[in-house]
């Protein structure tokens, strides 16, 4: 997938990406309109569909809140790619099907560099700076989790199937 990619930095953390003051808000929709408001004013009115977060060490510190990597999904990023995540963050992300990354290279990606990340194939191309990073490929039931649109999903599938 391609994106355009919207860059943070170190300790991102998860009152910066949905603050609390919002979190009476129970439409996922509405609650989304106010991702990463605090670091990024305009992130909602920039974002579009398949853009990327990169960010550095520690993205989504803080409190454990599911919120957090929910309104990053309900905007319609395609993935969040840092040098390394929080583990509560990284848990979450992947249980409401939000691709998350490690990258050791994420600091020489900028803001608005065009990346496609190839999950089956563990590359990430910056088309931006002609340059490709190696990642992890994710496990087949972490794919199959994702693909699903989350842990929720992807046991309602297995328990239907």
């Amino acid at each position: 997938m391609v994106g355009k990619v919207f860059k943070y930095g170190d300790n991102v953390d998860t009152d910066v990406i949905i603050p609390a003051r919002y979190l009476n808000i129970s439409d996922v929709c509405e609650l989304s309109t106010h991702c990463m408001e605090d670091i990024d004013i305009n992130f909602v009115k920039k974002v579009n569909k398949d853009d990327i977060i990169v960010a550095g060490y520690n993205f989504g510190c803080g409190s454990s809140r599911e919120h957090a990597p929910l309104v990053i999904k309900e905007n319609k990023v395609s993935c969040v790619i840092a040098k390394s995540f929080a583990r509560i963050f990284y848990r979450n992300s992947i249980n409401i099907g939000l691709p998350i990354i490690e990258c050791d290279k994420a600091d020489e990606i900028d803001n608005e560099d065009i990346l496609n990340v190839d999950f089956e194939k563990g590359i990430i191309e910056n088309r931006t700076k002609n340059k490709k990073y190696n990642i992890n490929v994710f496990p087949d039931f972490i794919k199959k989790i994702i693909s699903s649109g989350g842990l929720m999903s992807y046991a309602k599938e297995q328990y239907n199937g």
